[in-house]
């Protein structure tokens, strides 16, 4: 009888634990995933070719800001006004829509409001990096963005000694995947943490370097600005969510 009895209870014991483990189960299986909002892009066209952003979920004023101005069509027929091989193409200041004199000063132009700075540590200014202009960290020490104009980098090839001594200078300290980034595509990493970088050029990254050495004024003249002596305009477009 003594047997049975704990038989019993040790039948009643494991269909306990085979219960509860069969709960857990399915509490696993019905937890929701979270899963990472899709990042928007847009087309910027030249007469280069294409090029295709990813704007950074990370910075959302600058994106929604970005998304709104390519929506009202504010960018298009604007120039890229300032290009320098190796370091950046310049565009989005509405001076520059329609005709404008060779000796025009440009660069000044924007909407009439600023955005506040959205510094995120982790997006360097590595090749094809987007990034908001201001007029520097001495005129604009809070680091808020002219509210349309952008960068996008062309910058030159960097050396793991050279961002050590990057590092040492201005105290940014940078991850092993980054050093590996700017060996690989280079970029100008003396504006790190003083733009906000806001997107990454994920198509078209061959574009750029047409648009940089491109022919200048100044080449032509020292005194004169670096904008391309053929203008180069663009048109932009917000393209539809991928699958």
């Amino acid at each position: 009888m003594k047997t049975y009895t704990l038989l019993f209870f040790a039948l009643l014991l494991w269909t306990g634990c085979q219960t509860d483990n069969s709960n857990s189960n399915n509490n696993n299986n019905t937890t929701p995933i979270e899963e990472k909002e899709p990042r928007q892009r847009v087309e910027i066209n030249t007469p280069y070719g294409p090029m295709v952003i990813e704007l950074y979920n990370e910075t959302p004023k600058h994106r929604d800001n970005f998304i709104k101005l390519a929506k009202e069509g504010f960018y298009d027929s604007l120039m890229f006004h300032r290009v320098q091989q190796n370091f950046m193409i310049q565009g989005g200041d509405p001076d520059s829509r329609g005709e404008v004199h060779p000796a025009a000063s440009l660069g000044q132009g924007t909407p009439a409001y600023t955005i506040p700075a959205e510094i995120a540590p982790q997006f360097i200014h590595r090749l094809g990096a987007v990034s908001a202009y201001h007029e520097g960290k001495k005129k604009v020490p809070t680091l808020e963005s002219n509210g349309s104009q952008f960068l996008i980098i062309h910058g030159q090839p960097l050396r793991a000694y050279q961002l050590e001594q990057i590092q040492k200078e201005t105290g940014i300290k940078y991850s092993a995947e980054q050093i590996a980034t700017y060996e690989k595509f280079g970029g100008v990493p003396s504006l790190d943490q003083k733009h906000t970088i806001f997107g990454q050029v994920v198509e078209g990254l061959d574009i750029i370097a047409q648009i940089a050495t491109t022919k200048t004024m100044r080449m032509e003249d020292p005194i004169m600005p670096d904008r391309p002596v053929e203008d180069i305009r663009m048109t932009v477009k917000v393209l539809e969510p991928q699958e």
